[in-house]
């Protein structure tokens, strides 16, 4: 089963769960009728907004920790320097 499969299935199963509880099919136990009526229509947008801050947070985690790569950074000013001098030898003037 392919990751796109397990994510698509995963969240039909979590689909038909909160229909069966947003319809009142099946009960919800350990909490008044009242505070269901209130809490499952915002939900969606609860787990929404939990993972767009989960997102950013790992985005903002990802980008404070990027590791430097000294051989690619040679490697590119290289070839930098390269099209600097070919542009050059075009008579293109740069810099």
């Amino acid at each position: 089963m392919t990751r796109a499969q397990r994510v698509l299935a995963t969240a039909g199963v979590v689909a038909i769960g909160y229909a069966l509880l947003f319809f009142s099919i099946l009960p919800v136990p350990l909490l008044e009728p009242e505070a269901v009526d209130s809490i499952l229509p915002v939900l969606p947008w609860w787990a929404l907004v939990t993972f767009g801050a989960y997102c950013l947070g790992r985005l903002g985690w990802h980008v404070m920790t990027i590791r430097d790569c000294p051989e690619a950074y040679h490697e590119l000013m290289s070839e930098i320097s390269a099209a600097k001098n070919d542009l050059r030898a075009k008579g293109v003037t740069v810099d």
